[in-house]
């Protein structure tokens, strides 16, 4: 009974969050971009004049409402547990190479099941690459991955991450003008809803993937590894969700909100190859931090520092993506994007292989 109780929630989870995905477009964000968990540390680096990239720039309030959702029902459910200090560095490095498999993509494994369930068929190499990135990780956890144990840490060690969501947002409403802002109709970043909408949905989104430990990348880990579909099936909810909710809106309003095509998708392009190759570095990546971007907000809401590290280097990814020209536009993804891809799941392989086949892991 419990286990019933537990999928249903966590289908009824997937399904609220598909429809507040969906209602964030409808409120302003960009279209199949109700939550990118990428795209939004992105254009938050962005307002915070970490790179200079005009056409996403704009501090992200779901980014706070997703840590300190997540932060309040852990601390009412006594789960606030200040914890950190396995492989900090190495976190940190595999976040930026997964963000930088992301941005191949143009989007996170969240922003990936929108993208499909806005018809966006460019998405299915993005799941495919996704697939096999993960698949590639559990072969490394099935033959002893790991980076080591987590201490106990201070108590306020576990509380800077939700200070600094509270800080920025204090920052965003009383002090806008030390930020960087897209002019409106001039990119992504001047596509927003409003910031208490946005950041109701956060808070939403936040304590419900705290409470179902929601993380699409550890579904097919799950599933590979022991057979279990549980957090898989908040996914597909998502997927559920949003597609009928995208339905009903073309329907309604005579609006695009579902468009199936490869040509013409927001935010996408159509290299169906390096979208592949983007989340296969992608999923690899989050693999070995044991959970997608969401998963990742989640887990530093609840005071795991390693976590809260691997956000930081997301950032810096996202930094380094568009000051370096990385990062893939409409147009297709560039020469330097290419190399970096390659790079990375070079990188990230070679961290992989070391911290399964050192002698201190017999």
């Amino acid at each position: 009974m419990d286990r019933k109780k537990e999928t249903c929630g966590m289908i009824a989870s997937g399904l609220g969050i598909g429809l507040l995905a969906v209602a964030l477009v409808c409120f302003g964000n960009p279209a199949n971009m109700g939550f990118c968990i990428a795209c939004f540390l992105r254009d938050t680096a962005g307002a915070l004049g970490l790179h200079s990239a005009g056409a996403v720039q704009y501090l992200r309030p779901e980014i706070s409402g997703l840590v300190l959702g997540s932060f309040i029902l852990a601390l009412l459910r006594k789960e606030v547990s200040p914890r950190g200090g396995s492989a900090p560095l190495t976190r940190f490095v595999l976040g930026i190479f997964v963000m930088i498999g992301c941005l191949m993509f143009l989007g996170c494994p969240f922003r990936m099941i929108l993208r499909l369930a806005g018809g966006d068929l460019n998405a299915l190499f993005g799941l495919g690459g996704c697939v096999c990135g993960i698949l590639t990780g559990v072969f490394f956890l099935n033959r002893g991955y790991s980076l080591k144990r987590t201490y106990r840490l201070p108590p306020l060690e576990g509380l800077l991450m939700p200070i600094i969501q509270v800080l920025l947002l204090a920052l965003l409403v009383l002090a806008p003008s030390l930020l960087r802002f897209t002019e409106p109709g001039g990119g992504p970043g001047g596509m927003h809803a409003a910031t208490a909408v946005s950041l109701t949905a956060g808070l939403i989104v936040g304590a419900l993937a705290q409470r179902t430990r929601l993380c699409m990348v550890g579904g097919i880990r799950d599933l590979a590894l022991f057979r279990e579909t549980k957090l898989l099936l908040g996914f597909a909810a998502i997927f559920a969700g949003a597609l009928v909710y995208n339905l009903i809106l073309n329907a309604v309003t005579g609006d695009l909100y579902f468009s199936l095509g490869f040509a013409g998708q927001p935010v996408a392009h159509t290299d169906g190859l390096w979208n592949f190759l983007g989340m296969l570095l992608a999923g690899f990546g989050c693999v070995l931090l044991g959970g997608c971007p969401l998963r990742q907000l989640v887990l530093a809401g609840e005071g795991n520092t390693d976590s809260a590290v691997t956000v930081l280097g997301l950032m810096a990814g996202a930094a380094f993506a568009h000051n370096f020209g990385l990062a893939s536009s409409g147009d297709g993804p560039t020469a330097n994007g290419k190399i970096a891809v390659l790079l990375g799941i070079a990188a990230v392989g070679a961290i992989a292989c070391v911290n399964t086949f050192r002698k201190d892991n017999a």
